[in-house]
């Protein structure tokens, strides 16, 4: 059960890495960011739709807590889409993974906050290699940073942030309903945000564009199905081995844009790779490692 879990937890990620090509993909036809992000949602509140009927039990609906903090967990998600596809549209997709993989170290920092996390020299240095890793994949210090504006960088960040914040609100909802409830107020509230800045012409056209089969592409692997296979995975997968196997995610999503879109890295930008994505699944393998960690997996 175990080695079946963790699969599940790889091909949640290997999904999550295929929708950040394909996202970049339409975005490079011409397709506005928050409209793909829109229909990534919708898509995958279909799914969790059905998930939640064909498992009603124990849903919590009707608990103030649930729908407050899984509404918190929505705004989270729908940042992380709209930032995520943003940032890609004003770098890469290997940059906007990468930068979106930070989302643990802020994840830390929210912790040391609200003392939830006890500060340490270990962490604050890891912290300190994220942040010269994201320095290096930047190129924020070069007169002409080449394919990473401040906006995608930015942006980048903020998809990371956001996922923080979904991290959290997913945290505090669970005790009060089961995941398919929380999920489907998420993903609800979601769509109500990302409608709005979304180009309304677009997002009707999308119904009729021959891209519509991306669309759907992109719905399922990056939400409905990869969620729900994450959570299940989650459920007899350690916290540290999730972390690790994650990485497949950033990874895919890199291999994805230079051999598909053909995106191109300097060294610089590789080394700042690898600095943040060991640093970061070394800091969610030591917090799975410890009696109480901040987080469930990134």
């Amino acid at each position: 059960m175990k080695g079946a879990s963790t699969a599940f937890v790889v091909l949640a990620a290997l999904c999550w890495g295929l929708s950040g090509g394909i996202g970049g993909m339409l975005m490079a036809e011409g397709w506005d960011a928050f409209v793909v992000s829109f229909y990534r949602g919708a898509i995958g509140l279909l799914f969790v739709l059905v998930w939640l009927a064909l498992r009603p039990q124990g849903s919590g609906l009707t608990s103030r807590r649930l729908w407050f903090w899984s509404a918190i967990a929505g705004l989270g998600v729908a940042g992380n889409f709209a930032f995520y596809f943003v940032s890609i549209t004003e770098g890469s997709v290997a940059v906007a993974v990468t930068l979106m993989y930070c989302a643990p170290v802020f994840v830390y920092l929210v912790s040391f906050v609200l003392k939830l996390e006890q500060p340490t020299l270990l962490k604050w240095v890891a912290i300190a290699v994220v942040m010269l890793g994201v320095v290096l994949i930047t190129r924020i210090y070069e007169t002409e940073a080449g394919n990473v504006t401040l906006i995608g960088a930015g942006a980048g960040l903020l998809s990371g942030l956001s996922y923080a914040v979904f991290i959290f609100g997913f945290k505090y909802a669970a005790p009060h309903g089961s995941p398919q409830a929380i999920l489907v107020i998420a993903f609800t509230a979601l769509v109500c945000i990302l409608i709005w800045p979304s180009d309304a012409d677009q997002a009707v056209a999308v119904l009729s564009t021959p891209s519509w089969p991306l669309f759907a592409v992109l719905g399922v692997l990056g939400a409905g199905l990869s969620f729900i296979l994450y959570i299940i995975g989650l459920n007899h997968t350690a916290p540290a081995v999730a972390s690790i196997v994650a990485m497949v995610e950033p990874v895919t999503a890199a291999l994805f844009g230079v051999v598909v879109l053909d995106e191109t890295l300097v060294v610089s930008q590789i080394f700042g790779m690898a600095l943040i994505l060991v640093t970061v699944t070394a800091l969610s393998v030591y917090s799975g490692a410890q009696p109480a960690p901040a987080q469930s997996a990134s």
